[in-house]
Parts: C-alpha cells; structure tokens; sequence
C-alpha cells in the first residue's frame, strides 16, 4: 500500500499557503501604501531643494539635474548639465499651468521628472533624477515586501512544526506504537494520558478499550482452553471406553479358552512326562517328548497370561520403592541366558519419593516392559536399557504432550521412563502398541499381552502408562507414571543421579 502524506506535512502545507496569501496581501497593501506615502515625502524634499537660491550641498537624490525655465526666456542649468529634454520642458508647462508641484516617475529604466512652480512671473525649477532612483523608489518596497513574505513563511513553518510535533504528532505517533505493540501479543502496552484535552482523552480511550479487550481476550482463552480440555477429556473416556468393551470381550473369551484348553492341557504334560519316563524308549523319542514338553508348558504359560488379563487385580496398594523394583526387575532379566549382552541402567532422582501401588503389579509392568525393551535391542550396535525414576505429574493441561506434563514441577506422581537403544516403534503401530495380542515380534516370540496387561494395571493403580517421544539417540521410550505417596510434594533441588549397572 502506498505511503500517504503524513498529517503534520499536510496541516504544514496548508497553513503555510494561507499565510502565504495573507502575507502577499499585506505586500500588496504596503507597496501601494509606499506609493502614497514616499512620494508625497520625495516630492516635498525636492521641492525645497529646487527653491534654494545656494548651493546644494547634500542634494536629496545625487545625481540630479536641475533647470530654471520661465515664459520669456530658455532654460538655464544650475551647474554643469545639458539642455533639458522634451518631456521634462512638457512637465514644467504643466506645473506652471496648475501651479503645483509635479512629480511623475519614469517607466523602467527612465529618469524620474519633478516641476516647481517658483511664484516669480511664472518661473518654474525643474529636474531630472537618475533612472537609478526611480528603480529604487519602485523596487524597495518590493523588496521589502518579499523579506517580509519569506520571514513570515519561514517563521511560521518552523514554529507550527515544533508546536504541530509536540502537541498531535508525537501523541499519534505513541498511539500508533502502542497499537502495533498490543498487535504483537503485548498486552502490557499502555499511552501516556498527556497533551491537549483531545489527544487526553483519546489516549484515555485507547486505554481503556486495550483493558477491556485484554480482559475479554483473557476470558476467551480462558474457555477456549477449558473447551480444549473438556474435548480431551471426552476422548479419553471414550477410548477408555472402547478400550474397557475390548478388553471385557477379550476377557471374557480368555477365560473360556484357559477354562477349556487348561484341564487338557495338563493332561497331556502329564501324559508326555510319563511317557518320557519309560526306560524302553530311544533317545530321539525322548528328545522329540521334551520338545513337545517345552511346548506344551508355553501354551500353558500363554494361558496363564490370558488368565492374568481376564482376572481383575485385587493386589492390595501400599508405599512401594520404585528403585528398588527397578533393580529387582533389571537383575531377574539380566540372569536370562538370553540378555547376556544387554546393558540395563537405573538412574533415580533424589526428589523421586515412593510410590502408593500394589507392588505385585508394579513388578509384572516394569518387568513386561524391561524384558520388551531388551527385546528390542538384541543385535543392536549398543544394547542398552535404561530405567530412569524422575518427579511427574499424573494431570495433563489442555493441549500438553505427556512427556511435557512429566516434566513440570508440582509433582503428584512418580515416574519411570524405559528407553531403549533399539529401532523404536514404527509410526502406524503407535494407536495399537496397547491393544491385546498385537504384537511386532516375530511368530511364536511374544503374544500381545504384555503391554495391554501392563496398561490395564497401570490404570486399576490410579496411574498411567503411555509410548511417548524419546531422546535423541534413543528408540522407543514408554512412560510409567503411578501416584506418589502423601500427594503432591514440595520440589526440592535437584541432586546427582545414582546409577547401578
């Protein structure tokens, strides 16, 4: 958008042209009144001169020429001049004619004329002045005129800019800045109630509207952020809601199959450990026994697992040491043949206090957990877990990450964050990383239960367990957070993490 003339240039410039005019005008006034009032004056003074009989000592304009002419005889010059020429003879008739003095000025460039009657049988003084003086009796007034005009102008210019600055100008201006402030963001900006009584009371005005709106704006985040919550809110509890109807239903059916698969099942491990122990039977048949052993006691296992998800808990909650379950968990994993080569850290932040949950559940969480972490880095450059118990809060605010939520200060929970050095969890399986029997490892390794056993224990202890964004370096990191004993309590400085490998 083009840039517009500003309001002091325009208000300058339009004062200026009216006193432009109005100086012209008392120009016009003053050469006209110069006109009436030096003439005269000229006239008088050389009037006098013309009728002294001495010598003239100081003549009035230098340089003129004077004649004395009467009826009866020629012109005589008075010093040294020639004669006088037509015009002047023409004027001297005249004044004699009228007996008055006459004083007629010369065009440009022209000598000025004068004619004195003397009163002496019709004798008449008469003189020419130098072409100079009439310019100058024309000019000066001119030029004092435009002195005048240009003093005017410039005086009033730079005192309606001084005063135009200081009393709109800079106001508006502070208005403007304090506008595009309050456009920023910056609702602290305020205008200085000063100046004339408009600007006062528009400063006033502005003020008031930018409290009025502040306060409004402060209302409408305000309930856009309840809004925001409530919306949360409902879909959690929807998702609680479907997630409780699935796993209902899958708890329904997981009872059923362990009620009907279990009692043939341990029929047939009986059976296959007695027929393993018959001394008749070659090696390879014992072989093939046992395989069919290890077998049958992992479908036993997986039934066990779905008894565990079907059957609600009914641990007993009491203060437990989340630390202390962290190494428990750490050594009973580490001992598997299998994790030989995994590296489990435990790290603990002194402000991190113990936790009101049945221990029993905390244990089979991390232990799930810990095992699908070590999982996950089996073959990897650095096989690495690390459990690290930190200060959290259970409650989300409105559009906060969980992550982000574990980490402010007011902490009402206790929180233990898995991470591992593995590949992380692909994108698409983030909505399904807690839904019973799905799982990522391969056929045969893993089925499902862990992590929706682990979520649902989570939540029947009052906490929460969420797949949130790891560190850099990291791969897949999840969130245990569960309440802390005695409530919230008071932050305190932050010491040096204790780790044990």
């Amino acid at each position: 958008m083009a840039r517009r003339a500003g309001l002091q240039a325009e208000v300058l410039a339009s004062l200026a042209l009216v006193m432009t005019a109005a100086t012209a005008v008392l120009a016009v006034v003053l050469v006209a009144s110069n006109e009436s009032v030096v003439r005269p004056l000229l006239a008088r003074a050389l009037a006098q001169e013309a009728r002294s009989t001495g010598p003239v000592l100081r003549p009035v304009v230098p340089g003129t020429v004077w004649w004395t002419v009467s009826p009866q005889a020629p012109p005589r010059a008075r010093g040294v001049a020639g004669p006088p020429d037509a015009e002047t003879l023409a004027l001297a008739e005249e004044a004699r004619r009228v007996d008055a003095t006459l004083l007629r000025p010369g065009g440009r460039g022209e000598p000025m004329r004068i004619a004195v009657p003397l009163g002496q049988g019709g004798r008449v003084a008469m003189g020419r002045l130098p072409a100079e003086a009439s310019q100058r009796l024309e000019g000066t007034p001119r030029r004092v005129a435009l002195v005048v005009l240009l003093a005017d102008t410039v005086v009033f210019t730079v005192f309606g800019f001084t005063v135009l600055r200081r009393r709109l100008v800079l106001p508006l201006r502070r208005l403007r800045d304090a506008a595009e402030a309050i456009s920023r963001g910056e609702w602290g900006a305020r205008v200085a109630v000063e100046g004339a009584g408009e600007t006062a009371d528009l400063a006033q005005s502005f003020n008031t509207m930018t409290e009025a709106l502040e306060t409004r704006t402060e209302a409408l985040e305000k309930a856009v952020a309840d809004l925001r919550t409530a919306n949360r809110q409902l879909r959690h509890a929807r998702a609680g809601l479907d997630r409780a109807e699935r796993m209902a239903a899958v708890g329904r059916l997981a009872a059923g199959v362990a009620h009907e698969v279990g009692n043939p099942m341990g029929a047939i491990l009986a059976f296959l450990d007695l027929a393993g122990r018959d001394p008749q039977i070659s090696d390879a048949t014992r072989s093939h026994l046992d395989r069919a052993g290890r077998q049958g006691q992992r479908v036993r296992e997986i039934l066990r697992q779905l008894l565990d998800f079907s059957r609600p808990s009914r641990g007993v909650p009491a203060s437990v040491d989340l630390e202390s379950v962290a190494h428990e968990v750490a050594a009973l994993v580490q001992a598997q043949r299998r994790y030989d080569g995994v590296a489990i850290d435990v790290e603990r932040d002194p402000e991190a206090g113990p936790v009101w949950a049945d221990a029993g559940a905390v244990t089979q969480i991390l232990l799930n957990l810990v095992i699908n972490a070590a999982d996950a880095v089996q073959g990897a450059a650095e096989p690495r877990v690390r459990v690290r118990i930190e200060p959290a809060t259970l409650d989300q605010r409105a559009g906060e990450a969980p992550e982000a939520a574990a980490n402010r200060r007011g902490f009402d929970a206790v929180a233990c964050r898995i991470s591992d050095r593995g590949p992380g969890v692909a994108p698409e399986d983030h909505e399904r990383i807690f839904d019973p029997f799905f799982t990522t490892k391969a056929p045969g390794e893993g089925t499902g239960l862990g992590l929706a056993n682990g979520l649902r224990l989570a939540e029947e202890s009052g906490g929460r367990l969420d797949l949130v964004e790891a560190e850099p370096g990291w791969g897949a990191c999840f969130l245990l957070r569960l309440p802390r004993v005695g409530g919230e309590g008071e932050p305190g400085a932050r010491g040096q993490r204790i780790r044990s490998t």
